[in-house]
């Protein structure tokens, strides 16, 4: 019999016994930094912009100058020269002098604002007529408006993203220092277990929840390694599970979680180390094992593709983001949801949906069937208090 714990009890089992070590760290380019958590915060120091820049073409003023001019009556200043893009700005203007200047140019000593070109009429020698007033620095980056020196610009713990990549180039960063990766090792059991390029005859399916669990992982920053398909034999497991356990700090192993007579996953786990619990509840994946050996957090899934996944995002990923000293990146958004929805009560169950102009629209498949993730934006997780929802309530939708 399953020994069936709620998905809250099934956190704080996690929380207080699975603390399996602390991340160590280690530099890394930025061209590989993707991907990786920063194991500390990047203080910026210098500024960007570096220096006081033009956001338009046109003529670098005293804005002083300006005030007052119009159609009828415009500014008369004396162009003293012309900056281009990636120049110096080594000539200072003084009263009644402006400067050409080029998008992206540098704001020469004295200005402190540009007049868009399309406000001037410059076609007398050497002499720039002004039509619109312009207010100190309008027009113009001023320096350190993006990032000042000093700036904490990413703390320890983000996610570097294409994002995260531009901030830290602005900056000259060229390496960085990021979370070694947990390691994981994923094991498939099941003599109706085949590899993908193998034939389903009938009674078998393929190889599934390997592929689809080092995705995921793989996708929240760890190093996966796949000990391939183990048959329901006591014996090969229980190597597999000992071989896996010294090679890596979280072992997955996928199907043999339930109560069967050939479900060994919890005997193996329980003569090598501690089970700490065996089942939670919720839909899908309620035949999960949490255990530990040798100080390494060992989780029995599902077999169906579909429930295992879900127990993964949802009690393993966390575990992984709180290894890493991960700060939060799972989006949520809400909205109505388009239909009722029933629900067993003392379960919490876990409800993919499609997100449309009218609202979210749930997406119902068994737990075995793999294609609904494919089909769905998110999920939604309904209360184990609720027996259910209602058309029109408003839900929080967990992003994919």
């Amino acid at each position: 019999m399953l020994k069936v714990v709620s998905s809250e009890e099934a956190f704080e089992i996690i929380n207080n016994n699975l603390d399996l070590y602390e991340c160590n760290s280690e530099r890394v380019s930025l061209y590989d930094s993707l991907g990786r958590v920063l194991s500390e915060d990047i203080i910026s120091g210098e500024s960007i912009p570096p220096f006081n820049r033009s956001t338009v073409d046109g003529y670098a003023v005293r804005s002083s100058d300006t005030y007052g001019c119009g159609e009828s009556m415009p500014a008369q200043l004396d162009i003293i020269g012309e900056i281009l893009m990636g120049e110096n700005a080594d000539k200072p203007i003084k009263d009644g002098q402006c400067i050409k200047i080029s998008t992206g140019g540098m704001l020469p000593a004295g200005a402190d604002s540009v007049v868009m070109v399309e406000h001037t009429d410059c076609s007398f020698d050497s002499l720039c007529l002004a039509y619109k007033a312009v207010s100190p620095f309008e027009n113009v980056t001023r320096k350190g408006d993006d990032i000042k020196v000093g700036d904490t610009v990413l703390r320890k713990g983000t996610v570097i993203t294409s994002r995260e990549i531009g901030i830290l180039a602005s900056l000259g960063v060229s390496e960085v220092s990021a979370c070694i990766k947990p390691r994981v090792g994923i094991i498939s059991t099941g003599d109706e277990i085949v590899p993908i390029d193998g034939e389903a005859s009938p009674g078998k399916i393929r190889d599934i929840n390997s592929h689809i669990l080092s995705a995921l992982m793989r996708e929240k920053g760890c190093e996966c390694k796949q000990y391939g398909i183990v048959k329901d034999d006591y014996d090969e497991i229980y190597a597999a599970v000992v071989k896996a356990v010294e090679e890596n700090d979280i072992v997955l192993i996928s199907g043999g979680s339930s109560a069967g007579t050939r479900d060994m996953t919890a005997q193996i786990i329980g003569s090598l180390g501690e089970v700490y619990a065996h089942g939670i509840a919720v839909k899908p994946g309620k035949p999960t094992i949490i255990g530990k050996i040798d100080g390494k957090a060992v989780f029995g899934l599902p077999g169906h593709p579909a429930a295992s996944y879900f127990v993964c995002l949802r009690f393993i990923v966390p575990l992984v983001k709180r290894l890493l000293g991960c700060i939060e990146d799972n989006i949520r958004v809400k909205s109505n949801i388009l239909q009722n929805i029933s629900s067993n009560h003392g379960r919490e169950e876990i409800v993919c949906v499609r997100i449309t102009d009218r609202g979210a629209e749930p997406v119902f498949g068994k737990s075995g069937v793999i294609s609904l993730l494919s089909e769905s934006d998110g999920y939604i997780i309904i209360d184990r208090n609720r027996e259910g929802l209602k058309s029109g309530e408003t839900v929080e939708i967990h992003l994919f």
